[in-house]
């Protein structure tokens, strides 16, 4: 690949304009510049990354947003480094104080947080934390999508709105707050739902979208534009007392990866139906907010190619791989999807043949008549426990984070009851089941609702 040096830079590598670098990615390009020209990549790295005064684009997209010094480049690809002049104001110096001392933000960071431009989907129990800490943190433009008003039922987990909101729109009520809390900030807002014919016109022209929907269309229609668009974004959800987030960067795997298949209309309650805890949607959309910080800053690791488990009852929390699908229709090796679709009947209807790649559910009774038959196998997928627990007699454990890859010590033939302590892990878990070829089902409510219903359990170790 060539690499165009900043003319400021020129003279760490005897006036050339342009590099040609070896590597498959933009850290091993510029690592093998070293041993021609040491001063010039010192200046460009500090401490194993992009310094913060540096900027690298590739067809105009900005490479801290695609992995930083891991972004994948192809051997034609052109890459332009560019200096960023950092200037704050006395005002913007004062607020983000606290952060400007960091080594990973400094003034450079600081000036790379204020032009970020970073668009947010929905204004609700993810969106109000994620977009009251990006405005916060500095981010100079944020946009929020949502076509919704404020309920008094919203209030418990989007601390954002306020009482005297209910009944207005929560993009404007957000938009109001935001402003107050940080007025060097830019706020837009586009006071719709995002659909298949407006998402490319809204999302074009952002760095990066942080996705609070809750529902399956907009999930998978937000992967689809963002895929279209090259766009990394930012996914969670949560019910009950567990949340996941993940990342999703351009080439390295995305939603339909994980689930190629939306769940049957009706398997996955909602928050109305089942509940959620106010302060799990605040951990989960402050957990947003610091991934895409991190992103715009190129510091740290960030979730990329993970799924972050949060569970919030038991105060713990766990990640596993998500691997890239070459089969996958949308970032696989040979896309078939190459537009927009109809996502409400995507959602809605079954996979042809009638076949579903999504686990159901079971009810704690109608599980407990199955308790040592031959026909099905117990599965504990909660992470180790540290000493003896219950669990249900005869199950074998194997935590979710190893569901997604390896051999798994279970039949084929026979149907696997999947488990945690409430039910949510369990479905994922069942879920991923399914997608490898097994017959699996959750059991609805987990051990929670098992021994509500007076079902046996047994002590065990991991």
């Amino acid at each position: 690949m060539e690499i165009g040096i900043p003319p400021a830079l020129q003279a760490l590598c005897r006036g050339e304009a342009v590099l040609s670098a070896q590597g498959e990615t933009l850290g091993a390009a510029l690592s093998s510049l070293t041993a021609e020209h040491p001063r010039l990549v010192e200046r460009i790295l500090s401490g194993g990354r992009l310094a913060m005064d540096v900027d690298a684009f590739a067809g105009g997209r900005d490479l801290r947003l695609r992995g930083g010094l891991r972004a994948i480049t192809a051997p034609d690809q052109e890459v332009q480094l560019r200096l960023r002049e950092a200037r704050l104001s006395a005002s913007s110096t004062e607020r983000y104080t606290r952060q400007i001392i960091l080594p990973e933000v400094g003034i450079e960071g600081q000036a790379r947080l204020r032009d970020a431009r970073v668009v947010v989907i929905g204004a609700g129990g993810l969106g109000a934390p994620a977009l009251t800490y990006l405005a916060a943190a500095g981010v100079g433009h944020l946009g929020i999508v949502d076509g919704d008003w404020v309920e008094r039922t919203n209030l418990h987990r989007q601390p954002l709105h306020r009482d005297q909101d209910v009944g207005n729109g929560k993009a404007e009520s957000a938009q109001r707050a935001l402003l107050e809390l940080n007025p060097e900030v830019e706020v837009s807002i586009h006071p719709v739902f995002l659909t298949a014919e407006n998402a490319l016109g809204i999302l074009t022209g952002y760095d990066l979208i942080v996705n609070g929907s809750d529902n399956f269309p907009t999930r998978y229609l937000v992967n689809d534009a963002a895929a279209i668009l090259a766009l990394p974004w930012i996914d969670a959800s949560i019910l009950r007392f567990e949340g996941q987030v993940a990342v999703y960067l351009p080439g390295g795997g995305c939603y339909r990866c994980l689930f190629p298949s939306p769940p049957p209309p009706g398997s996955v309650p909602s928050c109305a139906e089942a509940g959620v805890i106010g302060a799990l949607a605040g951990q989960v959309g402050s957990i947003q907010a610091l991934e895409a910080v991190k992103l715009i800053l190129g510091a740290g690791e960030s979730l990329a190619g993970r799924l972050m488990v949060v569970d919030a009852l038991l105060a713990r929390s766990h990640s596993f791989p998500i691997a890239r699908d070459p089969g996958c229709p949308v970032c696989g090796d040979h896309p078939t999807q190459r537009g927009l679709i109809d996502y409400e009947a995507f959602c809605g209807a079954p996979l042809p043949g009638g076949a579903s790649t999504a686990a159901s559910e079971l009810a704690p009774e109608e599980a407990g008549r199955l308790l040592g038959s031959q026909v099905v196998q117990w599965l504990d997928v909660r992470p180790p426990a540290a000493g003896p627990r219950a669990t249900i007699p005869g199950a074998i454990f194997v935590p979710l984070e190893e569901i997604a890859a390896g051999d798994l010590p279970l039949d084929p033939q026979r149907e696997v009851l999947v488990f945690c302590d409430i039910g949510r892990r369990s479905q994922i878990a069942a879920d991923l089941l399914t997608q490898r070829g097994f017959k699996a089902r959750s059991l609805a409510s987990g051990l929670v609702g098992w021994r509500a219903a007076g079902l046996p359990v047994q002590e065990a170790h991991d």
